[in-house]
């Protein structure tokens, strides 16, 4: 079935995130999800020129992420501190930020919008998970005026969390782009068991892998990204359950090799030939 599971890689116009576009297309990797550029260039001119390169390599963008500055993942505390919307000193600006980058993801005809939103407060009470709660919804309500939808990565919650809070948003236009290395890395549970929990609301996919952190770390030291295949999530189990909860987008290949493109490249390569060949198993 060709239209079942089309591969597609994470990359960045600049921001340092993600596969190079050069590898994309030397591999013919047929979509993208990209991470936003930096601010001046996040603009209708340079959507036109990135559309332009897509355009020549065959390429469809899926989703465009948010990335805000100030963001650091050097290690569980710094991020739970640093990312998404959560922090609270921050929270606004980057909630106007994100409009910016749906912007531009329309100019990208694009109409989903990407985020790890942070580690959301365990207090459901709390004057900071109200406020998130609101903030989320003002963000989502003028994505719909014009179409658009934003997938939150999962990671950072244990599905059960993520879970409340996709009810207590209760927007209809909020989905999650699911991870399985990240439950890994974040130690936040199984990411078979959680796919399966959050499968309903499921609209695109990470293929990375990752190994877990010693025993009594998990949660509180990062696990490690390993190549596709070489970790912890069991790609062949994580595929059939995909297919299981009826899951046919594409699997989109992220490998966090930024500073060395020829081992990426490698990695990358291999990544498409074992999903292709998952692919060909499972959808005979």
């Amino acid at each position: 079935m060709t239209d079942v599971w089309p591969i597609g890689v994470f990359t960045s116009i600049n921001a340092g995130f993600g596969v190079h576009l050069d590898v994309v297309s030397e591999l013919k990797i047929p979509s993208i999800q990209i991470h936003s550029p930096h601010g001046e260039q996040r603009n209708s001119d340079h959507a036109k020129k990135f559309l332009a390169q897509c355009a020549d390599s065959g390429i469809t963008i899926t989703v465009v992420f948010c990335g805000f500055d100030g963001e650091s993942y050097a290690d569980i505390p710094t991020t739970a501190k640093t990312v998404g919307l959560v922090p609270e000193d921050t929270r606004q600006q980057r909630a106007a930020d994100a409009r910016l980058t749906a912007q531009f993801a329309r100019d990208l005809g694009c109409d989903t919008l990407g985020m790890h939103i942070g580690f959301v407060p365990q207090d459901r009470q709390s004057a900071s998970y109200k406020d998130l709660i609101e903030v989320t919804r003002s963000l989502l309500d003028e994505l719909a005026e014009h179409g658009q939808k934003m997938h939150l990565e999962t990671g950072q919650e244990t599905a059960e969390h993520l879970l409340e809070f996709l009810h207590d948003v209760d927007r209809d236009n909020l989905f999650i782009n699911f991870d399985p290395a990240n439950m890994i890395l974040y130690g936040t549970g199984d990411p078979i068991d959680a796919l399966r929990k959050v499968g309903a609301y499921v609209r695109s996919v990470h293929c990375k892998d990752a190994l877990w952190a010693p025993e009594g770390q998990r949660g509180s030291s990062w696990g490690r990204e390993v190549a596709l295949g070489q970790g912890d999530v069991n790609i062949r189990k994580y595929l059939e359950t995909l297919k299981e909860l009826g899951y046919t987008g594409p699997l989109t290949i992220e490998r966090e090799l930024s500073q060395d493109p020829a081992q990426q490249k490698i990695d990358v390569g291999q990544a498409v030939t074992l999903l292709e060949n998952l692919r060909s198993e499972l959808w005979p």
